[in-house]
């Protein structure tokens, strides 16, 4: 199994990939070697897919690694096309120098992120191709996601080992859904199973890898580490069938990792030499800075601070500790003088009138100007970094906090925030984000003695709620039913439903949880909300 991480549109370097590692798992004796959904285009290809031209280039690249494969069975995620100029999402076979036979898939989902619909045709047959006198069956993705697809087919047929081509995106516990699913396909048709999964990051997905064999009693005798690429060998058919099974980390260092992984590839796919971050002295720009270090290097992150009149001295002595223990470079910007131009400049218009969240928000939005403007002059991404709790309440500035090329951690909740960034401690037995980081109350310091707590319920409150009505769709009454009180239900229902016209502006992000909002979560912003 050639879990690699592929690139949308390089189909070049996607077909060297392709093609280097079909060589290292011949070196390695095997008969058969699976690379993930559509590999050579990479995944998801979304529009693309609608230029003549880029299924012309995939096709070419697709009989370039047909007549390059010998001495093993690859099989090879790309985009078939049939006389009428229909496209599929196929699996091409290739052994001693040609094609030996295409899978088109049969089911292609149309939920979350995907849009499969969009692009392809639904396949109609099955496929076996015999594989060093084993006859194998191949499926891709949603195939063994429904009820009644092809795998009982295969099986009736004669196929003594079904396997799986993915590109599964992440959230997280993912795997353990992947595992069970796999393992109830084994054991009903009493066959090994072999799935084999994208890793890397693309746009907001993250692909986290993870594949795996079971025998066919479901049992997992071989598995991929999580957010690495690998070449997977397991021997299915020997006297003990067995291959190494990575372990899975601990549910903290899985989102920390996903996030690494999603940050990485977004900056460097998109040749980003670097980050810019401001770095506030609260929890979650320390974080973010951590995942920019771990995936970049400390050398290709630059911390910002921005003091205001309200910025306490412990914020920027917190923010400079944290960059010495990343080894960043920080740099400290005054924004007083520049918030004192602006409300002089609106003092006429203003006049009469009471300080309110609209000087609060001049404050984010000079430090969005500062850190944009950094980012035009050096050419590095300015990493947001807002998280899910906040993005969902519309608790964040239009062009100031939510200006950035990328929003680490929109899709992470703020009590998850606080025990990432505990694990993360803890992962390095040493306190990298300063305990007073953790300790003191969340606030934004645009104003004297601010909390978020001001204008927000407490996290611990706030964070079931917003689950259950973003990512499970609950009503009002059913939360109140679950237990919530019913004047802080409907304050979180109003603030989420007033604020779409604001996450409509926002970076993309790593999704992690189940329903990320973006592309998994499309309301209409002009609409009636609940009452």
């Amino acid at each position: 199994m050639a879990q690699i991480n592929a690139t949308v549109g390089d189909i070049p370097g996607n077909v060297r990939k392709i093609l280097e590692t079909s060589a290292r798992a011949r070196e390695a004796k095997a008969d058969l070697v699976i690379f993930p959904e559509l590999s050579i285009t990479g995944y998801p290809p979304e529009d693309l897919l609608l230029r003549a031209s880029f299924i012309d280039r995939n096709l070419a690249a697709w009989e370039e690694v047909a007549r390059e494969i010998s001495g093993i069975t690859a099989v090879v995620g790309f985009v078939d096309r049939d006389g009428k100029g229909r496209t599929y999402n196929a699996a091409g076979v290739a052994a001693n120098g040609g094609s030996v036979g295409v899978y088109r898939k049969m089911h292609l989902p149309n939920y979350g992120v995907f849009d499969e619909m969009r692009y392809f045709q639904k396949g109609s047959e099955p496929l076996l191709v015999s594989v060093n006198g084993t006859r194998v069956g191949i499926t891709i993705c949603e195939d063994v996601w429904v009820s009644g697809g092809p795998v009982p087919r295969e099986a009736k047929e004669g196929a003594g080992l079904i396997i799986n081509i993915s590109s599964s995106p992440y959230h997280a516990g993912k795997w353990r859904t992947r595992r069970d699913l796999v393992s109830s396909h084994a054991k009903r048709n009493r066959l090994p199973v072999a799935y084999c999964n994208m890793v890397g990051g693309q746009d907001e997905l993250v692909f986290d890898g993870g594949s795996m064999v079971v025998d066919s009693s479901g049992e997992v005798i071989a598995r991929a580490a999580m957010f690495e690429e690998e070449l997977l060998v397991c021997d299915i058919w020997g006297r003990e069938p067995h291959g190494p099974i990575a372990p899975i980390p601990r549910a903290e260092e899985e989102v920390f990792r996903a996030l690494v992984t999603g940050t990485r590839d977004y900056i460097e796919k998109n040749r980003f030499p670097g980050v810019v971050i401001g770095l506030s002295g609260g929890l979650d720009s320390s974080i973010v800075a951590a995942v920019a270090v771990e995936a970049l290097s400390s050398d290709r992150v630059l911390g910002v601070t921005m003091s205001s009149p309200y910025t306490s001295k412990e914020s920027v002595q917190d923010a400079h500790a944290l960059a010495a223990n990343l080894g960043i470079r920080c740099i400290d910007l005054s924004i007083t003088e520049v918030f004192d131009m602006f409300r002089s400049t609106l003092a006429e218009p203003f006049r009469n009138l009471a300080s309110d969240s609209t000087e609060e928000n001049l404050q984010a939005r000079i430090r969005g100007t500062l850190l944009m403007a950094m980012s035009n002059k050096f050419g590095s991404m300015v990493l947001a970094t807002g998280n899910k709790s906040e993005m969902s309440v519309g608790y964040a500035t239009l062009y100031g906090d939510m200006a950035g090329g990328f929003a680490v951690i929109k899709d992470v909740f703020k009590t998850m925030v606080y025990r990432v960034s505990r694990w993360y401690n803890e992962s390095h037995a040493l306190e990298i984000i300063p305990e007073r980081v953790f300790a003191k109350a969340p606030t934004a310091e645009l104003k004297p003695n601010q909390k978020d707590t001001d204008t927000l319920p407490e996290y611990e409150v706030l964070d079931p709620i917003l689950k259950l009505y973003v990512e499970q769709d609950k009503s009002i009454r059913e939360m109140i039913e679950a237990g919530h009180d019913p004047d802080i239900v409907r304050q979180v229902v109003s603030m989420v439903d007033n604020s779409e016209y604001k996450r409509r502006q926002a970076p993309p992000g790593v999704k992690i949880t189940p329903r990320a909002l973006g592309r998994d979560r499309r309301m209409p912003i002009t609409r009636r909300a609940e009452t």
